[in-house]
């Protein structure tokens, strides 16, 4: 295989692989069809072309002359039907089904010899000698000029920021034209360029590798053709890759043009392998070889399209974990200004209370106040009657200068000076705005918008699940306070009575002796209010444990002691603890909590019975922490099935009875309450008659807050 033959090859394998990746991300588009022909027709002609270097044989050669012109005779029409699609010029439907069927006719005749006649030999390769049909669509060629011609006029109308999606895309197709028509010129019988002895050689091909690269860096950097790309930080790599290897790929080539007698496939090849190495060790060894100009350069090429895409998709990943909005808002800041590089943002959420819209977070902080927004407010109906993704908020934008609520939108929002509005809602409903500033880095490409369309849509599904999970938990907490009010009105009413009476008969006769059988009630009964008051207030408070590192094998014989002598009752208690259990834990806490659960076990035993206290030690887990599990096992009466699931339900009790030990629902409830300010867990098996095992499992030490992942990545 000669060098030269490599360039058509390489053309055929870029524009159809490109053409395959945009028809797949977007297969609905129209503009994505049409460049998908485009791309197999690109195929055909230099896989056609590659062919006519390699054949030796004249039938051959017209079989494969014929093969490539099928690729050939679609692409100006294909190349001006896009630019018109691109600039959204509509083209009578008649006009468009002449011009189709006019190159179909031409397409069939490309069977006879009234296309083409022949084949004739160049010395380095093979060339069709044109027809009558051939010289006929020549004429034709002239569209890929109205083509640019087309694109040219777009351009103008586009704002400052818009024209540059264009630029690349005209330079490409500027380029394919004028060396596409210098490949027709042998066909025609010219084999020299006029009033020169230089001869005429087949640049289409390279200028159609050209066109392959331009297009796909306009796909990546100004989403051209409809198609929003996001690759990950492996697919960056690969696509640096890639350039360096087309680079010196077409280097190579170059020298070869200049000199192929200096060149054979071994050091061809062996050139290139070289290159590809010593770009390999020096992105791995010394990935800032070249400082920071070579970052500017290649974010201009890719458009910022992998610097911090990965950082997006953590983000969000991360998002299900979020249970508070303002946290989830502070590390979105980060992410808004540090990875993405945005000079200001602002946003707008309504307020679930007085469902009013309100600016929840501004940068950088100003007075600006939010815009008053109304349900029906234009910059809603926008997103609602449109379908929108996104408002721009320039006014020149050419999408949507057209629209009168595009317009009311942007009047309403002026005060934010933003470049981008994105809408959050659920269900069809918006209950937000996310109003973005311009980048600090440069201009807004199609991937940014990308990033930022995925990472509203995962904010409107947290936020709105955060927001339902708040109503959940308020309903709860009335259903608590409701519960609680109903017991201890109850409760309290039993426990005044007795005392009730004896003040009422001691006011009725002041001389009369206070009743020996009722005052010792009444005092038995302050007492066990008193205790009932303390153990709410208990519950109730937001504890914050005073965490220190002390011997919880010491706290669990404290606790026991502390039980015993709570309790009248003749129960044997055993401990089985190691020696030196060392733990971070707030111990006054630790000892009420083992207490109150050693004293729960005393009371449900009958006499004489064994309570078994036991300490032991858990594995260490993946976080690097000891656990340390405490066991209280009873033989007493159990718990009911049915109550199991209850009996951590503050003010659910089964201790009824009247006397200083009567229970009130909260002691399991604070129990809880502990492990969890600990980290910790609390689980309770129980068997009728056979007894209960509650078990709390406590780490050795708590986890320290650390700095958020996004920040830190976009440092």
């Amino acid at each position: 295989m000669k060098f030269g033959e490599m360039i058509p090859l390489i053309g055929a394998l870029l524009n159809l692989s490109l053409a395959i990746f945009v028809l797949i991300h977007n297969p609905r588009a129209v503009v994505s069809r049409f460049y998908f022909l485009l791309g197999l027709c690109f195929a055909i002609w230099n896989f056609g072309t590659f062919q006519m270097f390699r054949v030796k044989d004249e039938a051959d050669a017209l079989f494969w002359a014929r093969f490539l012109q099928f690729g050939v005779i679609m692409i100006p029409l294909l190349l001006c039907h896009i630019s018109f699609l691109i600039a959204q010029i509509s083209v009578p439907r008649k006009l468009v089904g002449a011009l189709y069927g006019f190159h179909a006719l031409i397409f069939l005749s490309n069977f006879t010899s009234f296309y083409v006649v022949g084949v004739k030999y160049v010395g380095y390769a093979w060339y069709a000698v044109a027809g009558p049909g051939f010289w006929l669509w020549s004429g034709v060629f002239s569209l890929v000029w109205v083509s640019i011609f087309v694109l040219l006029r777009f351009r103008r109308r586009l704002p400052g920021v818009e024209r540059r999606r264009l630029t690349p895309l005209l330079i490409a197709q500027s380029c394919l034209t004028i060396f596409g028509g210098n490949d027709i010129l042998p066909i025609l019988k010219i084999y020299e360029y006029p009033y020169t002895k230089i001869s005429v050689y087949p640049f289409g091909s390279m200028a159609v590798i050209f066109y392959g690269v331009i297009v796909a860096y306009s796909v990546f950097q100004y989403q051209l053709l409809d198609v929003r790309v996001t690759l990950g930080r492996t697919a960056a790599k690969a696509v640096r890759m890639m350039f360096i290897f087309f680079v010196g790929l077409c280097s190579m080539l170059v020298l070869w043009l200049a000199r192929p007698e200096g060149f054979t496939i071994y050091s061809f090849f062996a050139g290139l392998s070289a290159l590809m190495l010593g770009a390999a060790a020096a992105a791995t060894l010394f990935p800032k070889l070249f400082g920071d100009s070579g970052e500017v350069i290649e974010r201009r090429i890719l458009g910022d399209t992998f610097e911090y895409e990965d950082q997006v998709r953590k983000f969000v990943e991360s998002m299900t974990w979020y249970s508070d909005v303002n946290l989830l808002l502070n590390d979105l800041h980060d992410l808004l200004t540090r990875a993405f590089g945005l000079s200001s943002y602002h946003l707008i959420l309504r307020d679930e209370t007085n469902r009013l819209f309100e600016l929840a977070r501004s940068h950088p902080a100003s007075s600006v106040e939010c815009p008053d927004l109304k349900p029906h407010s234009p910059v809603f109906r926008y997103f609602e009657w449109t379908q929108g993704e996104y408002l721009p908020l320039d006014r020149d934008d050419f999408y949507t200068r057209g629209s009168q609520l595009a317009r009311q939108g942007r009047e309403q929002l002026a005060a934010l000076d933003g470049q981008f509005c994105f809408a959050l809602s659920s269900e069809g409903e918006i209950f937000g705005l996310l109003v973005v500033g311009k980048k600090t880095s440069g201009t807004f490409a199609a991937n940014d918008i990308t990033l930022l369309l995925t990472l509203v849509k995962s904010m409107s599904l947290i936020i709105n699940q955060i927001r339902l999970k708040t109503q959940v938990l308020r309903a709860q907490e009335l259903e608590l306070l409701g519960r609680m009010s109903r017991g201890m009105a109850h409760d309290l009413n039993n426990l005044l009575t007795p005392v009730w009476t004896l003040l009422q008969l001691s006011t009725e006769d002041g001389n009369a002796p206070l009743d020996e059988e009722l005052l010792p009630v009444a005092l038995r009964n302050v007492k066990t209010m008193r205790a009932y008051i303390k153990e709410a207030l208990f519950f109730s408070e937001n504890l914050r444990p005073d965490l220190q590192l002390g011997r919880l094998d010491l706290v669990v014989r404290t606790a026991i002691e502390v039980a015993r002598t709570s309790r009248q009752k003749e129960v044997e208690i055993q401990a089985q603890t190691p020696t030196e259990v060392l733990v971070e834990m707030d111990e006054v806490l630790i000892q009420r909590l083992i207490a109150n659960l050693i004293a729960n076990a005393i009371d449900a035993s009958p006499p004489a019975a064994l309570v078994r206290v036991l300490l032991e030690r858990l594995p260490e887990t993946a976080d690097g922490r000891d656990w340390l599990r405490v066991r209280i096992v009873d033989h007493g009466e159990g718990i009911p099935k049915e109550n199991l699931n209850r009996i951590l339900t503050p003010y659910f009790t089964t201790k009824n009875r009247g006397d200083e030990n009567r229970g009130f629902g909260l002691g399991l409830a604070i129990c809880r309450k502990i492990v969890t300010l600990h980290g910790g867990n609390l689980a309770i098996s129980s068997q009728i008659r056979k007894g209960t095992t509650v078990q709390v499992d406590l780490p050795s030490r708590h986890l320290r807050p650390v700095v958020s992942p996004i920040a830190t990545a976009a440092t």
